[in-house]
């Protein structure tokens, strides 16, 4: 048996030793790359496979002398037990790539002979904000409703910019986390006409809110908030103060 596995691997390292020949002009017939690479590799495994089942044989007669009982295990019967060894083995990590792929379904793609994970865009982190600060919108609509509960005591009609700005407290004429801009107010307004009531400063670099009789905040144009003011103008029936020039300069 010994000389038979002695000449079994003389063999092998004479057919690994002889060099390949090249015969110019003479057909030959070759295996593709993929097929050279599947060979390749099955003949490394099977290597290995050979060289493992070897080393439990003498693993397995060496623990004879601590274990008289156990029997002599021969090359054979160690191949056999190094194969199921090794199928068990393929048998428990495939179990184990199924369980990750049921886990995180799509984010494992083949790479070779392993899987790696797959990159995926993640969304754009937003800016924390804190929960109690209210959005553009909310305070426009605060203001409106602290502007319309004046107007129902007072026959429909909105109060002067005067009397807005001292009855109604600073903190609802402040633009959010902007406590030093205050919003833009246009008087003579009535709660039975829907017009444009107030309005943000252009400090956002967008479309500019604005805030309605209706308590409607929406969008507003530039040429939306220029009529309004000259419509307040004209309602006066006076000309444009100094301050009405500014605003509607900084509207533009």
């Amino acid at each position: 048996m010994r000389r038979f596995q002695l000449r079994i691997a003389l063999f092998g390292i004479a057919l690994s030793a002889v060099p390949r020949l090249a015969h110019a002009g003479m057909p030959s017939v070759t295996l593709t790359d993929f097929a050279r690479m599947r060979l390749d590799a099955i003949s490394f495994f099977l290597m290995v496979l050979l060289l493992c089942a070897w080393g439990v044989k003498g693993l397995w007669n060496s623990f004879r002398t601590e274990f008289p009982k156990l029997p002599r295990i021969s090359y054979r019967r160690s191949l056999v037990l190094t194969t199921l060894w090794g199928l068990l083995f393929v048998i428990v990590l495939t179990m184990i790539s199924g369980a990750r792929e049921l886990m995180t379904p799509g984010a494992w793609r083949k790479d070779g002979f392993t899987y790696a994970l797959e990159e995926q865009e993640l969304p754009p982190l937003k800016p924390a904000r804190d929960v109690d600060t209210p959005t553009r919108e909310d305070k426009l609509r605060l203001l409106g409703a602290e502007l319309l509960r004046y107007a129902i005591r007072h026959q429909g009609r909105f109060p002067s910019e005067r009397d807005a700005r001292e009855l109604i407290a600073a903190e609802f004429w402040q633009l959010p986390e902007m406590p030093a801009t205050k919003y833009l107010y246009l008087e003579e307004r009535n709660a039975e006409v829907d017009s444009l009531l107030a309005w943000e400063p252009a400090v956002f670099g967008d479309t500019p809110l604005g805030l309605f009789t209706s308590g409607e905040v929406r969008r507003v144009s530039r040429d939306e908030i220029s009529a309004a003011r000259h419509a307040e103008v004209a309602t006066t029936g006076g000309a444009a103060t100094d301050e009405s020039v500014s605003v509607v300069g900084e509207v533009q």
